[in-house]
Order: C-alpha cells, then sequence, then structure tokens
C-alpha cells in the first residue's frame, strides 16, 4: 500500500516510519490536507479561543442541569493515536467541577480483570446521577488495537461485536444520554505528530512500542475501523465521526454535537453556532 505525493507520485511505503529523525518531506507537504481534510489551513487561534469560551459556557450549562435533573452522560472518545482525543477531552474538562465529570484512562487489564467479564471493567466506572464520564479510549480497544496486534483471539472478536450494541442499547435504556465519537485523521498527518512526539521530550512519553508498530499496520486499522462501524453503529448508539486534521475544528465541532443533542435549561443556540459538516459525519459515512 503506497501514498501519492501532491505531483501524483507515489510515496515509497518506506518513508511510512518512525526509525528515521526526518519525516520525508513529501509526506510533509500533505500531511495537513491528508484523509480527504477539506481546509488548507489551520483555524486562527483568535477565532477558535472566542468560540471555545462560548461552548465552554454552555457545558457549564449542562452541568447545571445535569446536577438539576439526575441527568448521567457517557462520553466516548476512539479514534487512532494522534487523532486529537487527549485535548478534546481537556477542553471539555476545562471548565466543570471535577466533582461531577470525571475522565475514565483505563492501562492494560489486570490478571483479575482478564479473567472477567470483558465489560466489567468500565461498569464500574459508569457515572451515577447528575455526573458525566468521559472515556478516553473504552470498550473499543477490542475493535481496535486487540484485535490489530493480535491481544485477543478472533473468537473473543466475534463475541465483542454480538455483546458491544447489547451492552449500549442496556445503557440507553436505563437512561444513560450515550455519546460515541471516532476523531479521524490522515495517514501522512499522523505521522507528522508521531514524529513531533518523538523529537520533544516532554511529550515522548506518548509514543510506545505499539504507536511503532502501528505505523505499518495503517491498513489492517482502517479495516478494523470499518468493519467497527458496520457492527456497532446503531440507532440508539450511533457513532459521530469527525476528521481532526485540525484540532481546533475539531474540538468546537465536538462539542456543538454534544450541545446540539442536549435540551438542557437556559440553552443558547446562537453561541455555539453550527456543525460543520465539511468535518462532521457518522459511522455510516465511513462504511459508505
Amino acid at each position: 500500500m503506497s501514498a501519492e505525493d501532491r505531483n501524483g507520485e507515489p510515496i515509497a511505503e518506506e518513508h511510512y516510519t518512525l526509525e528515521t529523525d526526518e519525516l520525508h518531506p513529501e509526506i510533509e507537504a500533505r500531511a495537513f490536507r491528508s484523509g480527504g481534510f477539506p481546509y488548507d489551513d489551520k483555524m486562527k487561534t483568535g477565532a477558535y479561543e472566542e468560540q471555545l469560551r462560548l461552548l465552554q459556557i454552555e457545558l457549564c450549562k449542562v452541568q447545571d442541569w445535569q446536577r438539576q435533573s439526575g441527568e448521567r452522560i457517557v462520553m466516548v472518545f476512539e479514534g487512532r493515536d494522534t487523532a486529537g482525543k487527549g485535548g478534546t477531552i481537556k477542553r471539555f474538562m476545562e471548565h466543570l467541577n471535577p466533582r461531577h465529570a470525571h475522565v475514565v484512562a483505563l492501562s492494560k487489564p489486570t490478571e483479575a480483570e482478564s479473567g472477567q467479564w470483558y465489560f466489567q471493567r468500565y461498569v464500574a466506572h459508569m457515572p451515577t446521577a447528575g455526573d458525566m464520564a468521559l472515556l478516553d479510549r473504552s470498550w473499543y480497544n477490542r475493535a481496535g488495537v486487540e484485535r490489530v496486534m493480535g491481544f485477543c483471539t478472533p473468537e473473543q472478536t466475534e463475541q465483542f461485536f454480538q455483546e458491544a450494541p447489547e451492552f449500549e442499547h442496556m445503557l440507553v435504556r436505563d437512561g444513560v444520554r450515550l455519546f460515541k465519537f471516532w476523531l479521524t485523521i490522515g495517514r501522512e498527518q499522523q505521522l507528522r505528530r508521531f514524529h513531533r512526539r518523538k523529537g520533544d521530550p516532554l511529550k515522548r512519553w506518548k509514543l510506545s512500542p505499539i504507536d511503532y508498530a502501528a505505523v505499518g499496520k495503517w491498513g489492517e486499522y482502517t479495516a478494523a475501523k470499518i468493519d467497527m462501524f458496520a457492527r456497532t453503529h446503531t440507532e440508539h448508539a450511533p457513532w459521530t465521526v469527525i476528521k481532526s486534521n485540525d484540532k481546533k475544528r475539531a474540538r468546537l465541532n465536538c462539542i456543538r454535537v454534544m450541545l446540539n443533542a442536549l435540551d438542557y435549561a437556559e440553552k443558547d443556540r446562537g453561541a455555539f453556532g453550527e456543525i460543520d459538516a465539511r468535518i462532521v459525519g457518522t459511522g455510516v459515512d465511513e462504511i459508505e
């Protein structure tokens, strides 16, 4: 599998690597527009900060409404490494009361957890009345990294696909407001971000041996992603897919999708603007 550079010539697969100190110049040149990203330039910081502030005011209203109504919100953030999950979650959480909004970022299962029902360790983190939980990766590890890297068997993967829609339906039936976000990133943009992490001593900890291996498994991860959408995008728990080559646009639109879906007190629709249909889609769009 190879990609084409801006002149239409193929970029050799050997250049898609973290083993070199420098990113191939043609990969650098096409990174921002990779994966079909529709914009030529990053969003301006001033406009971003102004819009973010208005959206975060609305998020505070959502939390006040939750505390009064007892609503429970669960947000699942998934996507390839470097897609911007952590940064998006940070902007959700920035001005919320952490007593009633918590981030769930679980490490690999312990020996005891490996012997439990697969979803069991996630159930323990579901929110009580009036609270919200934001999952930085989730039970969908089984449909992605575990499947591609061989950390689970084909039989375990199939069992997951049978159970995940049922598990999510149980949550929704019980009154949980469930949001599933997939942040999608172009291959060249992902590699550029990997290289920047590698060269930054403050971010190098984010790189793991799995990240190095994932660079060469782009096609396998793509196939797993499409299969995941086909089998877990449901009426009660649909996927929202957001193109995140520009992190600023992705963060704003992720918050907008969540706010748009809730009928909370003192909602000001004019404050948070329109969802950008150029970068926001659904799991069905990805399958097609």
